[in-house]
């Protein structure tokens, strides 16, 4: 399990059976966002403007490429052999090429797009300006539709068959189709608000916002069936048999036991 902290200008390993921190990866201002492919972590860094290739057990850099992050909330995934991320506020998203460790293409998609991820053979990227969902063919390096999914689009996960987006405009979260990229479900999870994130995990997806550190949909009935209320929130996963939450005004990483449906 890999953390950013922006504040200290590292990324750290932490150990999932000792829960004690492993490898240290200095980066100037680590974005939001992390990506593990290709035997390697990939690490948007606001600072330099570039992003960092280092070995996934190591920890040691191994490349440095000249593409820079367009939002320090934006994100940064793999698929279709290659690493995406969008680089200016134009909204330009890169292909990198990891065998070669640079930028392979660039392709123009609807301006204040920011977050991309990875399904069903397209990249799919979240337009918080535009209040949709970005589809972009990996063949041809184009866009090939858009989805309305809500106002201020911005975090994603995909899972059941589906990519989630978190509204930051209405605090709602959107189901869409990853085959037909028809929008199938619009949950009111009561979350809206900056900052945040969204994962997919034990049948579930899990959301988490400041003051509301996390919330539970049930992917069979699109209806939230768990939320907690309180200090914290900021960035969630589940792995390893545990959800990992972060609380950013904390400095803190929990990991939580899997909650009973």
């Amino acid at each position: 399990m890999w953390v950013t902290s922006s504040s200290a200008n590292h990324v750290v390993r932490l150990d999932a059976k000792t829960n004690k921190p492993g490898a240290i990866v200095t980066a100037a201002k680590p974005c939001s966002g992390l990506v593990a492919d290709f035997g390697s972590l990939w690490i948007p860094s606001c600072g330099d403007h570039t992003v960092l290739r280092v070995d996934a057990v190591t920890g040691t850099l191994q490349a440095t490429i000249a593409a820079g992050p367009a939002d320090s909330e934006g994100g940064i995934c793999s698929g279709a052999g290659s690493i995406w991320m969008v680089v200016s506020k134009e909204s330009d998203l890169v292909r990198i090429d990891p065998s070669a460790n640079r930028v392979s293409a660039t392709i123009r998609i609807p301006k204040g797009s920011f977050n991309p991820i990875f399904a069903q053979g397209s990249v799919w990227v979240s337009s918080n300006a535009g209040g949709t969902l970005v589809r972009v063919d990996p063949v041809t390096n184009s866009v090939i539709g858009e989805t309305p999914v809500g106002p201020g689009p911005r975090f994603l996960t995909v899972g059941a068959g589906a990519i989630w987006v978190l509204n930051q405009g209405d605090g709602t979260i959107a189901r869409v189709d990853a085959n037909s990229g028809k929008r199938t479900a619009l949950i009111a999870a009561g979350i809206p608000g900056l900052g945040g994130e969204i994962a997919f995990g034990n049948g579930a997806v899990w959301a988490t916002v400041f003051d509301f550190p996390m919330t539970r949909i049930d992917t069979e009935t699109n209806t939230v069936t768990g939320q907690w209320h309180g200090a914290g929130g900021d960035s969630i996963r589940v792995g390893h048999g545990s959800i990992w939450l972060t609380s950013l005004m904390g400095a803190k990483v929990w990991r939580l036991p899997i909650p009973e449906r």
